[in-house]
């Protein structure tokens, strides 16, 4: 028999703040986490901003000693991870260790650590390369380090699907809480990848906004979009069984009620330009729910602002909702945060969980003028209330990974 699987707890690190409470009433007032990159000299590079975490003090979460040993993905994951450990009450001397699991994902992994010690390299010899450099560059440890702060014996993986990443890991933890292998997971994405190889790599391959003026960089579904903003910083969930969480009285968010993947097989960096891969995510989604189009409240939709990416995502959730298609709200909260790439989908679902709990749909920002290939409702410039029952949130990444989640309010039956 097929268990359910309810969100009891969220931790969230992003350029809109670190903490949810932070995170989500910026995203409802409508207010832009981007700004000039401050990490390091962009003199000589193209693109001069990005959504960098801001006013974040990792000791709250990590001790002095482990920060020099972990690279900042891995510091992201454990931070937010412990967040939402210690919002769902959740006590480790009552939890099966064996069936505690993390699920943890990233696109890149430890970027910085990889540059800094390649430079090393370069200019002083192999000999000055750190000898945490490997644990701190892969990028499963940010799901190591995770398991190993709250003893999770259970199944410890790291979904890594470029911007599909976190999307991948709630998923395979909802199907393996469903399927009675766990009783609680840990699930996520992080990334840290604001470097100057990082930058330098997505510019060059024309990914980037060149727009100037950092407020207005990134303008989803609007005519005038010309690339996306890169964005880092991790958002984490508790995914827990049902019964489990009743039993101790925990708080219920919200339950996820479906889950899609597919690969468009199409181009290593484009979306297929009639959206059949992201539509077919969508309605294996609701399939697995057990709902139509027409039961579906909001689509935070993937909406990089690239003019590829919009289009595509348009005419596939045409393809999914078909005459519903023009009456469902769809925003994208990139136009805030940034592309979190691997920590995208995690951070987005933990958008759509608190707009179900708020009965508040987050807004696409900088969208002036319409484009004739994007024809939905993209919730333009502010936030809209309404009462959300069904609500499906989009990845789509590099490769032609889509991954889409269903989540419902919560109503116990």
């Amino acid at each position: 028999m097929n268990k359910r699987c309810v969100v009891t707890g969220l931790g969230a690190i992003t350029p809109l703040g670190s903490t949810v409470e932070q995170f989500w009433n910026n995203l409802a007032a409508g207010v832009s986490g981007i700004d000039y990159i401050t990490r390091f000299d962009t003199s000589n590079q193209k693109v001069k901003i990005a959504g960098e975490v801001k006013d974040f003090d990792p000791t709250q979460y990590v001790e002095r000693k482990e920060l020099k040993r972990s690279d900042l993905f891995s510091i992201y994951a454990v931070s937010a991870a412990t967040q939402a450990f210690y919002d769902s009450e959740l006590d480790k001397a009552e939890i099966d260790a064996s069936r505690f699991g993390t699920i943890v994902g990233s696109g890149i992994g430890g970027l910085t650590s990889i540059e800094q010690n390649i430079e090393k390299m370069v200019d002083k010899g192999p000999a000055k390369v750190s000898p945490f450099y490997i644990p701190m560059a892969i990028t499963n440890m940010a799901a190591g380090n995770v398991a190993l702060r709250f003893g999770a014996k259970g199944l410890c993986s790291c979904v890594v699907t470029a911007c599909a990443s976190g999307n991948n890991c709630i998923g395979e933890a909802f199907r393996n809480i469903k399927h009675g292998y766990l009783d609680v997971c840990i699930a996520g994405g992080t990334e840290a990848s604001i470097t100057p190889s990082g930058v330098a790599g997505f510019s060059n391959l024309t990914a980037l906004s060149t727009e100037e003026d950092p407020k207005k960089a990134c303008r989803p579904f609007d005519k005038n979009r010309n690339g996306f903003v890169m964005g880092e910083g991790a958002g984490i969930l508790i995914l827990e069984e049902l019964e489990h969480a009743k039993a101790r009285g925990a708080h219920i968010y919200a339950e996820i009620v479906g889950y899609g993947t597919t690969c468009d097989a199409y181009h290593i960096t484009a979306p297929t330009p009639d959206g059949e891969g992201a539509a077919n995510a969508m309605k294996l989604a609701m399939q697995e729910a057990g709902i139509t189009p027409e039961d579906v409240s909001y689509i935070n939709a993937h909406g990089t602002s690239t003019h590829q990416n919009d289009s595509a995502e348009t005419l596939a959730i045409h393809r999914a909702m078909g005459e519903a298609a023009s009456s469902i709200p769809v925003s994208s909260t990139k136009s805030m945060t940034g592309h979190l790439l691997g920590a995208t989908g995690a951070v987005e679902a933990i958008a759509c969980v608190e707009a179900i709990c708020h009965s508040l749909i987050p807004p696409t920002i900088n969208y002036e003028e319409p484009d004739e290939e994007c024809d939905l409702d993209y919730v333009p410039n502010q936030a809209r209330a309404c009462e959300l029952r069904y609500v499906l949130s989009n990845s789509l990444g590099f490769g032609g990974h889509n991954a889409v989640l269903c989540l419902k309010k919560w109503e116990e039956e």
